[in-house]
């Protein structure tokens, strides 16, 4: 499980954006970056820096992945036929705590991988607990009878600031099945997300 070692809205500060889309991220108070030195004017950044940044903000996306995981998928996905950063984002919706995550079973990223890690989790009826694991089409990912009580997986269920994606089906807020790897436009990021400049990063 990756251990986030700082405010995960402090991501959403350094990078101008509220990248979860929630409420509660302090971009909607302040629009400048965390520190003393975060309302001073930004420079001009370079290919690269544009570039890290794009690399940057989706991996905190999806819950601060290790660069090691990362580059990991990065190498995967160059590896397979098409286009290497639809494939990126295809292997990253395929995490078991992301799939978690669309079907609101959980409010945050990071609160899935902790039912995830925590054994609340059931891929095809069995107990899972690796976060990144990669599921495949068809696959039902349910919650344990424990997690159906919680009362975070009910705040999750009950939020309006995001839809379930069609590439997930739920039935009874209990059961989940991966219907199909979606495309970048198919996945409903609340900012703009360049996996293309991501992949330049690596390619270097």
């Amino acid at each position: 499980m990756t251990k986030r070692t700082s405010s995960k809205y402090k991501l959403d500060r350094r990078m101008g954006e509220n990248i979860w889309g929630r409420p509660k991220s302090p971009i909607n108070r302040r629009d400048y970056g965390p520190g003393q030195h975060g309302q001073r004017r930004k420079g001009k950044l370079s290919d690269f820096g544009i570039q890290l940044r794009a690399k940057q903000k989706l991996k905190g996306y999806y819950g601060d992945v290790t660069e090691k995981q990362f580059k990991r998928l990065y190498t995967e996905a160059s590896r397979q036929k098409g286009d290497t950063s639809q494939n990126l984002i295809g292997l990253l919706e395929r995490r078991l705590d992301m799939v978690v995550y669309r079907a609101k079973f959980a409010p945050t990223i990071f609160a899935a991988r902790q039912l995830v890690s925590h054994g609340h989790i059931r891929v095809n009826g069995v107990k899972c607990n690796i976060a990144s694991r990669q599921i495949s089409v068809g696959d039902e990912i349910s919650l344990g009878n424990k997690a159906m009580e919680m009362a975070l997986v009910i705040e999750a269920q009950g939020l309006a600031e995001r839809d379930i994606p069609e590439y997930v089906s739920v039935t009874d807020n209990k059961k989940a099945t991966f219907t199909r790897v979606p495309t970048l436009d198919e996945v409903p990021y609340p900012v703009k997300m360049e996996p293309n400049l991501v992949v330049e990063f690596y390619s270097r």
